[in-house]
Order: C-alpha cells, then structure tokens, then sequence
C-alpha cells in the first residue's frame, strides 16, 4: 500500500473548514474523501497538516493518504479534479515516503491575512479581506508585531485551549507589507493553535487604530488571558500560504 502526498488549494468561503465533522458533509476533507472513496470503491481517509476554520482559504495546504490502486499518481490528480468542486483544486499528487505524515512531518506553516484599507473597498474581493472602516498606522502595528515574534505561551491568544496540550509556539517572523488600497499580514511559525491568527491579527489592528498599545500584548503573555487580546479577525480574510518540511 503507497503513502500519497497530495498539494491542495481551496476557496473555503462556503465551507466548514477543513476537517471532516459527524453529520456535515461540507468540508474540505470530507470533499476529497468523498470523491476518494467513491472512485476508489472503498472507504479512504486522509490526514490534513492543519485544521484550517470556516471560511479560511489555502493556496497550498498539504494531507497525505494510503492507498492500493493501479493508478498513476496523474491519474488520481485527475480523477479527484474532475469530481471535485470548482473551489477545490488538487495541485499535485505524489508518492511519498512510508512514513511520512502531514501534519506530524511539517516544520511550519505560512498564513496570509488581508485588510482592505479604508475607503479601499472592493466588490470582487470582498469576500478575501476585511475592510477596515478606520485608518490604520501601519508603523506602528510592525513595531508591535516584535512583541510577538519569539517563542512564547500564546494560550491568551486562542480560544479552545487544551488543558493536556501545551500552548506554547514559535513565531518566527511576521512581516506587514501594503500597497495602494491593502495591507498584508504574513505569519510565520512553528505551528498555530485554533483562532491564533486571526486572533493576533485582531490586536494588530487594534493597535494600528490606536485602541490598544503594543504593550498591552505584554499583558496578554503574562496573564494568558484571552479576553485582553483583541478581537477575532472574520475567516474570510485568512489564507494558508504553505507548509513547510524538511
């Protein structure tokens, strides 16, 4: 039986979220699954690296599955493409390594986060950013973006943190780019607990409209309370990028 890696991207506005749920047949993984073990004939699950929310998009999030099939790895591109919606679309298929896992393998992960400026609004991409309706101080939002690169215990800035499950991450770098009408925010860590992104992107942008000081994310690490980080970003405005392995 081969171990197959598979590069996914996906719109996830009309889905909910990545990981397969009892009695939902509206998830991404549960999509791929679906088509899988239909053409397959025979029940196939596959392992994603990330859960990523309702609403989030990727460009190119990765799962592995075990298969015994005939199939060359362009056929199984082919078939899963053909079956599969429109807003999802398997960029590659490939053998890999017995024991290789995409989530247990993965060294890290790169997520996007876009803010339509105000008075920048756009009716096409509404749906892949949120529209700020303040100005934001962009200076000011990256010099408090350094307070939270580092290894830390980010337990105040998820929701549904896990008692038996360290909460601690390393963030390796984020970086705030802009142009004319957006503003960029890319994350790279180690790895990201439920609701983190979004969750840091809230009290970036609480900063950049100067309702909280960057030293409030001082705060935040010491009590590890999530009530006194900002608010959480809408879904839609996120994207995981990559993953990345050794």
């Amino acid at each position: 039986m081969s171990n197959y890696r598979i590069k996914i991207q996906y719109d996830g506005s009309r889905y909910r979220g990545w990981q397969r749920q009892q009695g939902e047949k509206n998830t991404i993984q549960g999509r791929i699954e679906q088509v899988l073990s239909k053409q397959m004939e025979f029940p196939v699950t596959i392992d994603g690296a990330g859960r990523t929310d309702a609403g989030v998009h990727a460009k190119e999030q990765v799962a592995n599955f075990r298969l015994n099939t005939e199939k060359t790895t362009q056929q199984l591109q082919d078939v899963l493409n053909e079956y599969l919606p429109e807003d999802i679309r398997i960029l590659k298929v490939e053998e890999a390594g017995e024991r290789f896992h995409s989530r247990l393998n993965a060294t890290g992960k790169v997520y996007e986060y876009c803010l339509c400026k105000k008075d920048g609004f756009d009716v096409f991409g509404r749906k892949y950013m949120w529209q700020m309706d303040k100005e934001l101080d962009v200076m000011r939002m990256r010099q408090a973006a350094e307070k939270l690169v580092g290894e830390h215990d980010f337990k105040g800035f998820c929701t549904k943190a896990s008692r038996k499950k360290s909460t601690e991450r390393n963030l390796y770098d984020i970086t705030i780019t802009e142009d004319e009408n957006r503003i960029y925010l890319t994350f790279y860590g180690s790895g990201f607990l439920y609701n983190m992104v979004r969750i840091l992107t809230g009290t970036l942008v609480e900063i950049g409209m100067g309702e909280r000081t960057a030293e409030s994310i001082d705060e935040v690490f010491a009590k590890k309370e999530r009530a006194l980080a900002g608010v959480t970003a809408p879904a839609k405005g996120l994207t995981l990028v990559r993953v990345l392995y050794d």
